[in-house]
């Protein structure tokens, strides 16, 4: 189970949350809007998501529009369908969601130019900067230049030493033009490179927060009867509106003051949830995107209210402790909704070990993980490669640059998304296959379903203070110095653990207890 997290940038950001989120994927969208290709594609909307500012935004440079106008074109309720219009303006643009209803309502009451953009701005719009680099540019142009002296297309393609030679020449006379001087050495011109062909950067549209659970949830829910599979999704949903809710009470500040030197809280999070049915090699893979927005409001002392960044280092913080959060949550509502259980499950070593639903067979989950496979089996390819080039095992960093890398290289073209009735039936005709028969489905169902209640130990102080030093042990031998997010992740660890996923509080305690003086 994880909750990881990925920076949206404006324009490119939005391009991503409209074709890799709100499109499952889909390269093949052309222009057609996200309701057609929902309805073609029997997927969910996506739906705004956030305790908080979704109530701010309805009142948002309208103080002098009445009650039923405020609701019919400022409103964005918590639960309603996200369109690509309001992506397009809230991650694109930094507007107000209803931009373009906002622009519409103020023209025709006689505000235009202007007045009428200022109507629908929620603080500062984002400013983009151009992606290409002068260096990029010129470059094209030093390609285009070889081959029309080599006498070939404009276009045409250019073996990668020929290129390498013409981008090297090119970055020399570049980098004396900027300097006055030939670089020192070749570590010198490698970093000029990398930084001339690096992006410009724009600004923070948001932060794309993915929740996974592990695969024997995504397995029940592929195969369970329909209200299982229904009860399963709802928990899962039900742990992401618990994470988002500590989040905002935890993480959701912004920057005030002369270079943002005071620290302020907001009113919450704007966000938009979408929830995908597969992976990209179709095997069941219950996950959902939540796109949170960088706008938050934030109210002064005096009833003023200011549109301002949300401050990212929070967030970046407690990802850990939110992703252990939505796990102990989850656990938490399919025991209480389903009686489901869960227990460690093997791990590679130097991995920790996953807590998977009791009954689930492995052979099944196995097979289900294909994509995963093969991004493990390419990420050990490549790390013999850097063994046998560097003559030693790559560092930590290294070992995630060479992950993502084999993430790429395995990555296959996405297939064209199926209908649920699609879906379960296929997925339920290859557990058959995997299991041995219909027969031996339903059995392990049966046990899945029927798992006994776990017997657990009665909660009191000692033992608080006991799993105290438990986590204060576990955090020291990971690192030398931790803060209290570190020590409230393993909390959770423990609290699942020990069978008390229910109880939403005793992570808290706990942390509490392994932070006081001695």
């Amino acid at each position: 189970m994880t909750m990881t997290m990925h920076k949206l940038t404006a324009g490119d950001g939005y391009q991503y949350l409209v074709r890799q989120v709100a499109a499952v994927d889909s390269t093949q969208r052309g222009s057609a809007a996200l309701t057609d290709y929902y309805t073609a594609k029997g997927e969910s909307p996506g739906r705004w998501a956030g305790s908080g500012s979704l109530a701010e935004v309805a009142s948002a440079q309208a103080r002098s529009v009445s009650a039923e106008d405020l609701a019919e074109v400022w409103a964005v309720p918590a639960g309603s369908p996200v369109s690509e219009a309001q992506m397009r303006a809230l991650f694109g643009e930094g507007l107000h969601p209803n931009a373009d209803a906002i622009a519409a309502y103020v023209t025709a009451r006689g505000v235009h130019g202007m007045a009428a953009a200022e109507a629908a701005k929620i603080g500062r719009s984002f400013y983009i900067r151009d992606g290409e680099t002068t260096f990029i540019r010129a470059l094209a142009v030093a390609y285009r230049e070889h081959n029309e002296a080599a006498g070939q297309a404009w276009n045409a393609p250019i073996d990668a030493d020929t290129r390498a030679v013409i981008r090297t020449a090119l970055a020399r006379e570049k980098f004396e033009q900027q300097y006055g001087r030939p670089p020192a050495d070749d570590r010198e011109l490698t970093g000029f490179i990398a930084r001339e062909t690096r992006a410009r950067t724009t600004a923070v549209a948001g932060y794309d927060l993915t929740f996974s659970p592990v695969k024997s949830v995504s397995a029940l829910w592929a195969i369970a009867p329909r209200d299982v599979a229904t009860t399963v999704e709802q928990a899962h949903d039900a742990a992401i509106a618990d994470t988002l809710a500590w989040l905002e009470s935890n993480a959701a500040f912004t920057r005030s003051g002369t270079n943002g030197v005071a620290q302020v809280d907001t009113t919450g999070l704007i966000g938009t949830a979408f929830t995908h049915r597969d992976s990209r090699a179709g095997d069941p893979d219950l996950h959902t995107h939540v796109a949170i927005s960088n706008k938050v409001a934030t109210v002064s002392a005096d009833g003023v209210m200011r549109w301002l960044a949300l401050d990212g280092q929070p967030v970046h913080r407690f990802t850990v402790a939110a992703s252990e959060l939505y796990n102990t949550r989850l656990e938490a509502h399919l025991g209480q909704r389903l009686g489901l259980r869960f227990a460690e499950a093997p791990a590679d070593r130097g991995k920790r070990p996953v807590r998977e639903i009791v009954g689930i067979r492995p052979e099944l989950m196995s097979a289900w993980s294909s994509r995963r496979a093969a991004i493990e089996a390419r990420t050990a390819d490549l790390a013999k490669q850097f063994q046998a080039t560097h003559g030693r095992e790559p560092t930590h960093v290294e070992a995630i640059a060479l992950a993502q890398q084999a993430t790429l290289e395995t990555r296959e073209a996405k297939h064209e998304p199926r209908s649920v009735a699609e879906q379960r039936h296929t997925w339920r005709g290859q557990a058959i296959e995997v299991l041995g028969g219909a027969r031996e489905l339903t059995a392990m169902l049966g046990e899945v379903l029927a798992a006994a209640a776990q017997q657990i130990e009665q909660v009191d102080q000692e033992w608080v203070s006991a799993r105290a030093e438990q986590v204060i042990a576990a955090v020291s031998q990971s690192r030398a110095t931790w803060q209290r997010h570190h020590v409230l992740a393993e909390a959770q660890r423990v609290v699942r653990g020990s069978g008390h996923a229910s109880d939403d509080s005793l992570a808290e305690r706990i942390t509490d207890a392994a932070l006081d003086e001695p």
